[in-house]
């Protein structure tokens, strides 16, 4: 089999994992994939109460004494969608395209996040002309809201000392290192009053805000559609007797929010002088954001007139709270250049029955900044009245200077392309420093194909980087002691 037939056996499996709804927490039709293409290709697998799935495959002749490598991905997919779009992600497969040498989807997320990470390990499996040692291929669950897989994978499902995790996003990169990562979660009870007579309500509000990986992008000068909300918001509290009746923006954890919609009730004599005042503030953040937000939209329209409204103290606190609480890059690396070390992203905001909630969430590769960070968001929504609390998070990765398999990955690169790959750390969180804490000898790198706009509906794969990064793979694994 040449290069090229090698690379769309890789692209032909995506494709078919495309069709297969996979959102976090619900992998259970991905892991019967998984399984039943073991059982084709003749390979034993397990899969564990989590719904993890390993399969494990021979040496190639001559190979038998290769120490054994775990090749790693993730089964579940961040879904995300333009907000006019109907798709459920339960149901129906993701729709795509190519466009100007790009695999996209048709508003959604691509799953190129880790469905082409599988793809790459199951060619291998399905492959009897590749050469290479014992191979164990781990796919986990749910590593996007919260890697939950790799936190209850147990001793002993593995026997391999070398991984090679299938998540990274940047062919030409090998990445050694990663962000540990804590979610802070918020709650505002408040009770309901009598919106005042001679006001109206209005629905105000961003969207198609450009969004992305809450970790990869968050240097990138996106705007947070939540903080924009709630700046406008802020502002409008010292000029009008504004009432709060609601407020939702952004979906996942992980990604930086694209829209936020709050209804808000004021006195009908202010209908002209808010519309103005909103009018200037969108012309004030296009002209901010201009490189970054070229499709953003903002609104603000009549809506129907509610009875009620969220208590005024309450609301008060809400809305300053959303606007002081800190968002974006707190503290850039001082050990490797470029890379951001601690971050704070106001992921989600949440009106339910007699209660705001909000969830943000922080990163760092330095456990005692990530932590001094989640405890100056908690410090802001505590002020303001809120509960807070935290999850235990989960661990970074930190670099190995004597890892075999990094020295390999380079040789080998060079070797392929003629000149050297770049060798980092990642602010996104990995499934690797979770993988050390029952598997603790683990030698591990992280290589992907090129990914862009990953956790939101402009998520595209650069198709050119696939055969690259599967041929370094064969001759990773080809140079295995």
């Amino acid at each position: 089999m040449n290069k090229i037939d090698r690379s769309k056996r890789v692209m032909d499996i995506f494709l078919e994992i495309c069709q297969i709804p996979r959102p976090s927490g619900h992998e259970e039709k991905m892991g019967e994939y998984l399984m039943n293409f073991a059982s084709a290709c003749g390979l034993k697998y397990l899969k564990d109460d989590v719904g993890n799935v390993v399969i494990f495959k021979p040496a190639t002749p001559g190979y038998e004494n290769r120490q054994t490598v775990i090749l790693q991905a993730h089964q579940d997919m961040v879904c995300e969608k333009e907000a006019t779009l109907d798709h459920d992600f339960m149901t129906q497969p993701i729709s795509t395209y190519v466009e100007d040498g790009w695999l996209k989807a048709r508003g959604t997320t691509l799953g190129a996040d880790d469905g082409i990470g599988i793809a790459l390990a199951l060619a291998l499996l399905d492959s009897s002309e590749i050469e290479h040692g014992p191979l164990e291929c781990l796919f986990t669950v749910s590593e996007e809201t919260g890697l939950i897989g790799a936190t209850q994978l147990k001793p002993g499902m593995m026997n391999g000392k070398m991984l090679i995790n299938l998540d990274s996003e940047d062919e030409g990169e090998i990445f050694i290192g990663c962000a540990g990562g804590i979610n802070t979660s918020i709650e505002f009870d408040f009770k309901l009053e009598t919106v005042p007579a001679g006001y109206m309500c209005l629905r105000v509000g961003v969207d198609r805000f450009h969004g992305g990986h809450s970790g990869d992008d968050i240097d990138k000068g996106y705007a947070n559609a939540n903080k924009i909300l709630a700046r406008f918001l802020n502002s409008a509290l010292d000029k009008y007797d504004l009432r709060l009746c609601s407020i939702q923006g952004g979906n996942l954890h992980n990604a930086i929010p694209r829209d936020a919609t709050a209804v808000i009730a004021i006195p009908s004599s202010d209908r002209e002088k808010i519309r103005i005042d909103f009018n200037l503030f969108a012309a004030e953040v296009q002209n901010e954001y201009h490189v970054t937000e070229k499709e953003a939209k903002f609104f603000m329209e009549s809506t129907d007139l509610l009875q009620e409204c969220i208590e005024t103290d309450v609301a008060r606190n809400i809305i300053r709270s959303l606007f002081a609480v800190f968002n974006g890059v707190y503290a850039m690396s001082m050990d490797v250049p470029g890379l951001v070390e601690t971050s704070s992203n106001l992921a989600r905001v949440r009106t339910e029955q007699g209660k705001v909630t909000v969830v943000s969430s922080q990163r760092s590769s330095v456990e005692s900044a990530k932590y001094a960070v989640q405890q100056t968001v908690a410090a802001c929504f505590r002020l303001a009245g809120a509960k807070v609390e935290s999850n235990e998070g989960y661990p970074g990765w930190a670099p190995n200077p004597k890892s075999v398999l990094l020295d390999i990955s380079v040789r080998t690169y060079r070797e392929l392309f003629g000149r050297d790959p770049k060798v980092k750390a990642i602010h996104a969180g990995l499934e690797c420093g979770l993988f050390l804490t029952s598997y603790p000898d683990l030698d591990m790198i992280s290589i992907g194909p090129t990914l862009r706009g990953v956790h939101s509906p402009s998520e595209r794969l650069e198709l050119a980087t696939v055969p690259m990064v599967f041929d370094h793979l064969i001759a990773i694994l080809r140079n295995i002691p």
